[in-house]
């Protein structure tokens, strides 16, 4: 078992938010969510671990 990869992590950061926003772009709110929610469930499924999964939703409520 991991845990959750708290530190920069990602090669090119900025390029990855860049093609982030332009996924939403031009789509109304229902669909981004929905694209959301799939992205979601297809890295939780790449991810595999629950334990580093609980973590992450841990982090994502935590003011």
């Amino acid at each position: 078992m991991s845990d959750l990869i708290t530190s920069p992590n990602l090669n090119d950061p900025d390029g990855f938010y860049a093609e982030l926003l332009a996924l939403h772009d031009g789509r109304p709110e229902e669909e981004s969510n929905a694209i959301n929610a799939k992205l979601i469930l297809i890295l939780a499924n790449h991810t595999g671990d629950r334990r580093v999964l609980t973590q992450a939703f841990a982090l994502a409520v935590k003011d």
